[in-house]
């Protein structure tokens, strides 16, 4: 046998969101372009800002001597600095390079982080919805993922995870903006779980790291805000990644920022940064860690991606679906009308909509909806929608 039988394994559970994108790719050579509606995969149809552009070109222009070489594994001081200074005027706690560690993406840093503080068999906890690669993140590094189901609100229920925490715990991730569902976590919320994660501490005398994957936390609606997760524990760890509020998915650049204040803290970032190395990444992109230290106060603009939110929640709420309005990021997670969510994503892709079943991301009995295309696949999967909502009954 090739593979070993746990990759054999994941291999067949595989992902929702690549076999949807894969289905897509056989639509669109079937149907061509124009008739098929993905709405499967989070890729930005924005292009990046301009601040991004022309800083891209500067550099073109005006090379660096050394520019492509290899640099600290933590990444360039000069980047660190300017992601230490933005977070410092964002959350008002004195962040420094040395709390900073440049990655290759979110994905990259999760792994990182997990390499780096979990021993074999110690569990972290995600919230369901999720995304499902953290269970294979988890996985990579010896650890054991605990699924706790959220409220209707897909909120976690601190009573639950309350229970749900032992001696074995090393972590919690959360994902705010979520990805599935668009839900924010408001402040209230994140002061309780950082006072609950310090209880447990104490309980049993050690750190639970509060891990904040924040890939989507520029991508915020309705004058909502995301709280900063350092404010309320110390044993505080944000990923996140510039593929979404700068549009780069492609050129896998993001960081870590540990709390200034974290136990053990200059040790913690000493392994991250090992880790950063023995796992191959080695460092993140040299090009892309020259561009994004000069905008790291610009996004994408929100205003667009809200209108998008608009115009399909409207019009899937006015044939009848079910579904909650997002706060943030750019998926929609509605209520499938048939028990069976695989069964109802088949029922779509009948009129070429792409979606992914609720199953998933750990939830079955829902899909996911990604809005962040062009305006053309949003208003030509209306037909499709609203053929299997009357085949349905919904409204």
């Amino acid at each position: 046998m090739s593979v070993s039988d746990n990759i054999r394994s994941r291999m067949a559970e595989g992902s929702w969101i690549r076999k949807m994108f894969e289905e897509g790719s056989i639509l669109r050579q079937r149907y061509g372009e124009e008739n098929v509606f993905d709405l499967s995969i989070g890729n930005p149809v924005m292009e990046p800002p301009v601040e991004f552009r022309q800083e891209l070109k500067r550099l073109a222009k005006n090379p660096l001597p050394g520019m492509h070489r290899y640099m600290e594994n933590a990444g360039y001081l000069e980047t660190r600095e300017a992601v230490a200074a933005q977070l410092s005027l964002d959350t008002g706690i004195d962040f420094s390079a040395n709390d900073i560690v440049m990655t290759c993406g979110a994905a990259g840093a999760l792994n990182v982080i997990l390499k780096a503080i979990l021993n074999q068999g110690e569990e972290v906890v995600v919230f369901a919805p999720y995304f499902m690669e953290y269970g294979n993140y988890i996985d990579n590094h010896g650890g054991v993922i605990k699924v706790l189901l959220t409220d209707e609100r897909f909120l976690p229920k601190l009573d639950v995870l309350e229970e749900a925490i032992t001696a074995k715990t090393r972590a919690i991730i959360i994902n705010s903006p979520n990805n599935p569902t668009g839900a924010v976590y408001d402040e209230r919320l994140i002061h309780q779980l950082g006072e609950l994660l310090g209880k447990k501490e104490s309980q049993y005398g050690k750190q639970i790291f509060l891990i904040s994957d924040e890939a989507y936390r520029k991508i915020i609606y309705d004058g909502l805000k995301y709280p900063p997760v350092f404010e309320h524990h110390l044993q505080s760890i944000v990923v996140t990644s510039h593929s979404k509020d700068l549009a780069l998915p492609g050129e896998r650049i993001g960081y870590i920022a540990v709390h200034p204040a974290c136990g053990q803290g200059e040790e913690l970032i000493d392994g991250i940064v090992f880790c950063n190395r023995v796992l191959g990444y080695v460092n993140a992109p040299a090009l892309m860690q020259r561009v994004v230290r000069s905008v790291q106060h610009v996004t994408v603009s929100v205003a667009e991606y809200q209108g998008k939110r608009d115009f399909l929640y409207d019009h899937l709420v006015d044939m009848g679906y079910s579904v909650g309005k997002p706060q943030g990021a750019f998926y929609m997670f509605p209520r499938s009308p048939l028990e069976d969510d695989l069964a109802f994503v088949e029922e779509l892709r009948q009129w070429n909509i792409l979606t992914v079943p609720g199953r998933g991301f750990g939830v079955p009995g829902y899909f996911r909806v990604s809005y962040c295309v062009d305006d053309r696949t949003l208003d030509g999967s209306l037909v499709g929608f609203k053929k299997v909502a009357q085949k349905f009954n919904l409204s």
